[in-house]
Parts: structure tokens; C-alpha cells; sequence
């Protein structure tokens, strides 16, 4: 049995390790089990650092509390399993989304995201280039059609789309409504609805009731299988802007996820306004910034041609991620890339 006062030193570690996190502004926690000990990491700008060692016991009962406070049972530790909590860490209001899965040590493994509730950063804040912002607001103000944010995970695809979906609301007055699995972040801006498949809001049976709100901009999460990206389309084709995020390596490879994904080149043709590829670079003087590539207008439908047509298409050098990173060589910053 453990003690009350047992307890009470868990609880203190565990939330403290919540609050260290969000103070250092830390998007992920995980606990990883290994022979003797659990490995405490930290994962801020989409880079792990090892924060520190935990004895296994003590590792093991601080899964324990986060499942507690996620509604998961603490007893099953075979197989995997998911839930949420939302503390208030002044002055702002998280939420956490844990994720346990059991190990070759027969220990869990656990994984923390930590959602910062009702907080964009402006998109002046998040790029490298004035130019990208320029060009960023230019795609909110568009009236229809589909426009996909892409990168690799921890690039920072959703602070720019949370970012985008405000300067749509807030400075130029329209009505966003984001059909979420699940909602990221809690915007008093937003109207957001959870995908919720018990209930019977499924993707698609959430879109219908959406059209009927009379939204202006549509977000969907992430596009990440063909039933979002079937909703994605039939969103943008109900002439409404749709707005999302899915994994790809740069802009072009976005269009050949698309079509794995079943969306056809003509449908692309069709609805496809704009694909941003985003990744994060760090200078000596400014920290992590955000470079773009945009592929849009005739460049996108000559992506699409050339591909229809079994070829290549590479964007103009100065363009690319490459040209971007040359000329921030060229005016002598150092840098790293994620």
C-alpha cells in the first residue's frame, strides 16, 4: 500500500514536472522504460533532450497518477491506452493528451502533449521572412478552396495554422469553425467541434452539420487518412476556404501524398489553392524562426501538370528550403535546421 504522504510526494512530482515543462515552453514529455531506470525526456522545437533519470518505482507511480488524472485504468498495463486532463499552470490553462504504451521491460512507456489553452502567436512572431507573413496573409484572405500547411511533426504546422485561423477571425471578421480529433487548443475566437465517433460525430457527419452554420472558413485538423481527405474536398468543392495540416517532406511531395490518399490530380486542379511547407531554423541571434516554401498559382498547376505527366518539378532554388537556408549562409547567420 502507499501512504498518504507517498502520495502526496507523487502528486508534487508530477505536477512540478508539468509546470518545469510548460515553463520551458517543452511541447512533449515522455517517460521511456530501460533496464534499470526510466529516461525522462523533454521535446521542445521538435528536438528530444534528455532532462533526467528516474529510479523505475518512482518512474512507474507517476504513470500511475497521469492515468488517474486522465480517467485511464491504472491497472492495465498490457495494452495501450489514451485520455486528456487540463490543469491550470499560472497564469494559463493546459491541457495534456497522454498517450501509454507497454514495453519489451514489461513497463509502460508514456507520453505527455502539452496544449497551451487559448494562446496563438502572432505569424510576425513565428516566420523567418517578412515576406512569408506577407504571403501567409494573402492565403487567409482567399474566399474558397483547400489550402494544406505541411512538414514534419514538432516543425510547428499547428501554431501557424492556430495563427492563421486567428488573423482570419479576429482582423478580418470571419466565421471559423474547426471540425478536430482532437481539438488542439481551445480558441475563444473559434467555433470547435470534437470529432466524437460514440456520439456520432464522425468526420463526415460533422461537416454536414458544420455547412449548416454557415461557416466562411472551415479548419480540419489534420488530413491524415482518405476519410479527411474525402472531407477536406468535399469541404472546399461546398465553396467554402478549408484550412489544414498533413505530413509531407516539402510542398511537391504533398501532391503525391494527396493522391496516396486517393484525391485525384483533377480534383487538385480544381479546388487545390496553395500548399505551405514549413520547418524551423535557429539563428544565434533570434532563436527558432519558421522558413516557408509556398507552392501557389501557376506554379501549383504546373506541379500538378508535370506530374500528371510522370515528370518532375522542383520550385525556383531561391524558393526552396535549400535557397533559403544559402542566403541566410550568405548574410553570415549561423543556423540549425529541424
Amino acid at each position: 500500500m502507499i501512504s498518504i504522504e507517498q502520495q502526496s510526494i507523487i502528486e508534487q512530482k508530477c505536477l512540478g514536472l508539468l509546470a518545469n515543462a510548460a515553463k520551458l515552453e517543452a511541447t512533449d514529455i515522455h517517460l521511456i522504460p530501460r533496464e534499470v531506470c526510466y529516461d525522462l525526456l523533454l521535446r521542445k522545437y521538435g528536438r528530444f533532450e534528455k532532462a533526467d533519470e528516474l529510479p523505475a518505482e518512482l518512474a512507474t507511480r507517476m504513470i500511475s497518477y497521469f492515468k488517474f488524472l486522465s480517467s485511464l485504468d491504472i491497472s492495465e498495463k498490457r495494452k495501450p491506452q489514451s485520455g486528456a486532463f487540463q490543469k491550470f499552470i499560472d497564469p494559463s490553462m493546459y491541457a495534456f493528451r497522454i498517450s501509454t504504451l507497454p514495453s519489451s521491460f514489461y513497463k509502460e512507456s508514456l507520453a505527455i502533449r502539452i496544449l497551451r489553452q487559448n494562446y496563438t502567436l502572432p505569424l510576425q512572431t513565428i516566420c523567418h521572412f517578412q515576406e512569408s507573413v506577407e504571403q501567409l496573409y494573402k492565403l487567409a484572405q482567399m474566399e474558397s478552396g483547400l489550402i494544406l500547411i505541411s512538414g514534419a511533426t514538432g516543425t510547428g504546422k499547428t501554431t501557424t495554422l492556430y495563427s492563421l485561423l486567428h488573423y482570419c477571425a479576429h482582423h478580418l471578421s470571419r466565421h471559423v469553425i474547426s471540425l478536430e480529433d482532437p481539438v488542439e487548443s481551445a480558441q475563444e475566437q473559434l467555433l470547435q467541434i470534437q470529432v466524437n465517433e460514440r456520439a456520432g460525430i464522425t468526420y463526415s457527419a460533422g461537416l454536414k452539420a458544420i455547412l449548416r452554420h454557415s461557416p466562411e472558413v472551415i479548419m480540419l485538423g489534420e488530413i491524415r487518412d482518405r476519410e479527411t481527405a474525402k472531407v477536406a474536398m468535399e469541404a472546399a468543392f461546398s465553396g467554402h476556404l478549408v484550412i489544414s495540416t498533413i505530413h509531407a517532406k516539402d510542398t511537391v511531395n504533398c501532391i503525391y501524398r494527396l493522391n496516396d490518399l486517393s484525391v485525384s490530380l483533377e480534383e487538385m486542379r480544381q479546388m487545390l489553392r496553395a500548399i505551405v511547407s514549413q520547418r524551423l531554423i535557429e539563428t544565434n541571434d533570434i532563436g527558432y524562426k519558421a522558413i516557408f516554401e509556398f507552392l501557389t498559382d501557376e506554379q501549383l498547376k504546373a506541379a500538378i501538370d508535370s506530374i500528371s505527366n510522370a515528370r518532375s518539378y522542383t520550385l525556383p532554388f531561391d524558393e526552396t528550403f535549400a535557397g533559403q537556408i544559402a542566403k541566410l549562409q550568405g548574410d553570415c547567420y549561423e543556423y540549425t535546421s529541424t
